[in-house]
């Protein structure tokens, strides 16, 4: 059965998707089946995989809504194990359609259910909101990656989201657990980047990854040609950033299992 994994953070722009789109890749590399699944309407994850959906092409709007669809799966790295539900721009709608379900806050768990045997990781790349898509995704996941820029504002909102985490344990997944925090955005030539990252680590009580992924021009070029990083360019330090952050998911589960 496949681990679940959602990568959220209620602030925008701290490293999520790229996360999400890289550590798959990364993952798919080193032999695991994966499957991202883009939780967020602006469909980021699907389009830095070289994925645009037309308003017609199904996505994971219709994968919740319409369940008499086959899946809309799409395979966008020929050579790798990595299969992709993507969004399409109908999931701007998915939030006013929860509040009506019956299972608002737990469809996605139902309807992936079918689909964990064929995985070994889901990735849920969640939007940059506590609403009900991220709800849905905390709801579905075993664990949640946080990524979290080495800033000092960067700690600011982070508690918001660890009161969701806990209140989603209370009411609806009592055996979520936290991943790990990921460092973002580290620049080592900047002394602030080091102190922030010490303080982080010295402050939170949970996991913070060995791994920190760093500044890197690579890493922001990649999704403007449909890439991952690791495709776009294999030798730069994001890339080897990433393989590097596998390695520790992959031990981690090792030692869970």
């Amino acid at each position: 059965m496949a681990r679940i994994i959602a990568i959220a953070n209620q602030k925008g722009g701290v490293g999520k998707t790229t996360t999400a789109i890289n550590l798959a890749t990364a993952l798919a590399q080193r032999g695991q089946k994966v499957l991202v699944v883009d939780c967020d309407p602006q469909g980021n994850a699907s389009s830095g995989f070289g994925t645009h959906l037309t308003g017609q092409d199904p996505g994971l709007f219709q994968f919740l809504f319409e369940d008499h669809r086959p899946v809309p799966l799409v395979n966008p790295l020929a050579d790798l194990p990595l299969a992709l539900l993507p969004a399409n721009s109908h999931l701007v709608a998915a939030e006013f359609e929860l509040l009506s379900h019956d299972q608002r806050e737990t469809l996605l768990r139902e309807r992936l259910a079918g689909l964990q045997s064929d995985y070994g990781t889901i990735f849920l790349d969640c939007p940059p909101s506590l609403g009900l898509l991220t709800v849905n995704a905390l709801s579905a996941a075993h664990a949640v990656l946080i990524p979290l820029q080495c800033e000092y504002f960067a700690l600011e909102g982070l508690s918001l989201l660890l009161d969701t985490i806990r209140r989603i344990k209370i009411r609806l997944n009592p055996t979520l657990l936290i991943e790990g925090v990921l460092l973002t955005m580290f620049d080592r030539r900047n002394n602030l980047s080091h102190q922030v990252a010490n303080e982080i680590r010295g402050h939170l009580r949970f996991n913070v990854f060995k791994t920190m992924i760093p500044r890197n021009v690579r890493l922001s070029e990649s999704p403007s040609h449909g890439l991952p990083v690791l495709l776009y360019d294999a030798q730069c330090v994001g890339s080897k950033a990433y393989l590097a952050l596998a390695d520790e998911v992959l031990a981690k589960a090792g030692q869970a299992s």
